[in-house]
Formats: C-alpha cells, sequence, structure tokens
C-alpha cells in the first residue's frame, strides 16, 4: 500500500478550507518546519528526516489514516464522522469549532426535525445527516451540495440545510434559523491505529510538540526585578501557572528577580499593579511552547 521507508511517518493534513492555513501555522510553530516549497504538492518534506507532510482534501484525511495512507492527520472531527472512518483521536487542537445544525428558513413552519418528514435536505454532510434524521425515525430526501449550502433553499434545491456554522452571521445573510444541533466539530491530532503501535515514540514527539503550541496560545512571560521588602505584595499580586519564580540578582543584593507565565489578557492590568508595587525593568515576551 505504501513504498516509503519504514522509519518515515507521514502527516496528512488539509491542503484547502478554513482551517488549512491555521493547521499549517500550528505546524511550523511546533518546530516541525516544512522545507518543501510550492504551492502544488502533495509530498513535502520537514527538517525531522523521519516526517513528511502529504497534503489532501480535508474530507479525505480519515481514511487516507484509516487505510494506513497516513499515519496521523489533522481534520475536523465532522469530517471524521462524515467518513466514519475507524481512527483514534490522540489530540484535541483546540481550533475550528463549528457547530453542525439543521436550519431552515426564518418563514417556515418547521420548528423541530420531525418536522421535516418528507422534506429534501441540503448538505455537504450526507452521511451524518442520513444518521440524524435516522436515528429520530424521520424519513427525508438528502440532496448532495458541495459549498454554497445556505443558498439551497432560496433556490428551491431543498427545504431545510444541515450545515456547519461558527457565528451564525451567514445564517442570518440568508434568513436561515437553526431548529436543532446535529454535531459539535473542532479540530483533531487522528492516528492510524497499527500506526500508533509500530512509531509511538515517534508519533508521541509530535504529538507533545502540537500541544505544547496549544497550551502556550495566550500565554506571556512577565519579568521583573523588585526589592526584597516588597516581594510578598508582588507574589499576592502575580497568579501564575505554579506561582512566581523568584531568583537573585548577581549585581545587587537587595534585589530579587521574578518570573512568572501569565494570561495575555491580563497583562495590561498586572503590569501597572506590579509598576505600584514597586517593580521595575519589566519585561513582557511572548509564549511559544508551554510543556507541563
Amino acid at each position: 500500500m505504501n513504498s516509503r521507508p519504514s522509519d518515515l511517518i507521514r502527516l496528512a493534513i488539509p491542503n484547502k478550507g478554513r482551517i488549512a492555513e491555521p493547521i499549517s501555522n500550528l505546524i511550523e510553530k511546533s518546530g516541525l518546519h516544512i522545507t518543501t516549497s510550492g504551492d502544488r504538492r502533495l509530498i513535502a518534506k520537514t527538517v525531522d528526516p523521519h516526517v513528511e507532510i502529504l497534503y489532501v482534501r480535508p474530507i479525505d484525511i480519515p481514511e487516507y489514516v484509516a487505510q494506513g495512507v497516513a499515519d496521523i492527520g489533522i481534520t475536523g472531527l465532522d469530517m471524521v464522522a462524515e467518513r466514519g472512518s475507524d481512527v483514534l483521536e490522540i489530540l484535541d487542537l483546540k481550533m475550528g469549532h463549528a457547530r453542525l445544525i439543521v436550519a431552515v428558513p426564518e418563514d417556515s413552519s418547521y420548528h423541530e426535525p420531525g418536522d421535516l418528514a418528507g422534506k429534501k435536505i441540503a448538505t455537504e454532510f450526507p452521511g451524518i445527516t442520513r444518521r440524524f434524521f435516522a436515528e429520530r425515525g424521520v424519513e427525508v430526501s438528502i440532496v448532495s451540495v458541495s459549498g454554497a449550502c445556505e443558498a439551497a433553499p432560496q433556490l428551491g434545491i431543498a427545504d431545510a440545510i444541515v450545515d456547519l456554522t461558527s457565528s451564525g452571521t451567514t445564517l442570518k445573510t440568508n434568513h436561515l434559523r437553526i431548529i436543532s444541533d446535529v454535531f459539535q466539530s473542532s479540530t483533531w491530532l487522528i492516528a492510524n491505529k497499527v500506526s500508533v503501535g509500530g512509531y509511538r515514540e515517534k508519533i508521541d514527539e509530535i504529538t507533545l510538540a502540537l500541544e505544547s503550541v496549544i497550551r502556550a496560545k495566550g500565554q506571556c512571560y512577565l519579568m521583573m526585578n523588585i526589592s526584597r521588602d516588597r516581594l510578598d505584595e508582588v507574589k499576592s499580586i502575580l497568579p501564575g501557572l505554579s506561582g512566581p519564580t523568584v531568583m537573585e540578582v548577581a549585581s545587587d543584593q537587595n534585589l530579587v528577580a521574578v518570573h512568572v507565565v501569565v494570561a495575555e489578557e491580563r497583562v495590561y492590568q498586572l503590569i501597572s499593579m506590579v509598576k505600584r508595587a514597586g517593580a521595575k525593568d519589566i519585561l513582557v515576551m511572548d509564549v511559544q511552547r508551554m510543556i507541563p
């Protein structure tokens, strides 16, 4: 099935779509830099000679991983559910959050899934949609579409849609309202079950690298010097993940250096508070990776 070295791990990622760029950025930040350039690539090398990137459609990633064409992959759980692929869900990447919902025209008389019995449902997720209505004993006709699903009712193609939404803005623009949730999705790292057994160490290494970037998101590294007699006051101000780290300042025995990781959203307020408490030489740095 695969004509590649036995010690080579293949990671499948989207070649397009709303999560393609965020995923590429995550991989770069993790340190697994892609070395092959070009927009029409299928397989790209990375700085790790034992890891290569496979670019494919998001909907195809679950089955590529399940069949062993790729050992691991990154895609939405909605894609995994749609394909019904037998894969392991390894890590929630905390991105691409969306709801798969049933929506109908605002002025329609439909208020729950049962009201759509005998009606046409337009969707890019025929598998999930079919199972959703079958589980409720509701017979519907599935109209498979590719993109612009929200326009289907206006065009007379369908009576309702099953589609992804994050903010709901597109639904409102097209005069649609939600009558039911179908599925909650986010982006995950998935793995082939056989590969996990054969490449456990390398897959764990990649997982840890990605997880460290996710943990660091929204965090800042705050550093300052403070006189010893004001240290307790500053420590009471700083939350930190495990409390601040206090170190000696070699050039001045009356000073100590305080380092702490804090949420980025709190930095603005904390700087003013520690400054009033006597802190000086304050530095704020981005945190690229955090490993517990």
